[in-house]
């Protein structure tokens, strides 16, 4: 690889795949690592995290396993400290956690709206709060939190566009704030990527995810992982406060 992330010290939230295949964190890791950076992989279980630590290592990347449950601030503040005393210092947080909710207005329960909340949108604050505290100090960093194009669109889903759509306002009020500070701080918004979390869907719907876009080709959690090695090197050094949408155009279409 190019070594666009040379020296850099990342944490991935989310960093393991909850089945066979690869998801967005795991990729985002590992391609981190490929482009030279020391990855601290963090995922609420240990043995999805040490996985990912494992496919690094094999490829000769540098990486280290954590467990962290993202919705409390002492394990946000705990897998930042263990960044930097494992590597010194901390440049980039890559926000990756987050659920599903597939239930619409009328099924969705107070339960399980508060989850959704806690997990894909709370859990980008207090991570964020603990990540830029090191981040400040050295005057630079790079801020990335996964949206979807939930957020953009009309979606069925109600809990999980919401709180994909707070993401995009969280990365706009930050990057307004952390700008000065030399800290940049932008989301990806994925279209319909086929990955272990959504697999339960079966054949016959991930072949309709696959020609809805004007693509008409299949996303992979590695798409989505090539857009945060951009925005975390210094290629983007002038882009703060953006979206990226990565969805093969489905954004583009009324299907």
């Amino acid at each position: 690889m190019s070594g666009r992330l040379r020296d850099k010290v990342a944490i991935v939230t989310g960093a393991g795949s909850r089945g066979p295949g690869t998801g967005n964190g795991k990729a985002a890791a590992i391609l981190f690592a490929r482009e030279g950076a020391r990855v601290l992989c963090v995922d609420a279980e240990m043995a999805r995290a040490r996985e990912t630590v494992e496919a690094i290592a094999a490829e000769g990347g540098v990486a280290a396993a954590w467990a962290a449950d993202v919705t409390r601030a002492a394990d946000c503040r705990s897998m930042v400290d263990a960044a930097v005393e494992h590597w010194g210092r901390l440049d980039i947080l890559h926000n990756n956690v987050g659920i599903e909710s597939r239930k619409l207005l009328l099924d969705t329960t107070e339960e399980e709206w508060d989850h959704v909340m806690a997990v894909d949108l709370k859990s980008m604050l207090l991570a964020t709060q603990a990540a830029v505290v090191p981040m400040i100090e050295r005057g630079s960093g790079a801020v990335i939190c996964v949206s979807s194009v939930a957020a953009l669109r009309g979606f069925g889903r109600t809990a999980y566009a919401v709180a994909k759509a707070g993401v995009l306002g969280f990365v706009k009020s930050v990057a307004a704030q952390l700008g000065p500070k030399g800290i940049r701080v932008n989301a990806i918004a994925p279209g319909m990527v086929w990955t272990p979390m959504v697999a339960d869907l079966g054949p016959e719907m991930r072949e309709r995810r696959r020609k809805a876009s004007p693509l008409g080709t299949e996303g992979t959690g590695w798409d989505v992982g090539w857009a945060a090695v951009y925005l975390a090197s210094d290629e983007a050094r002038w882009v703060t406060g953006q979206t990226l949408v990565v969805d093969g155009g489905v954004t583009l279409t009324s299907r």
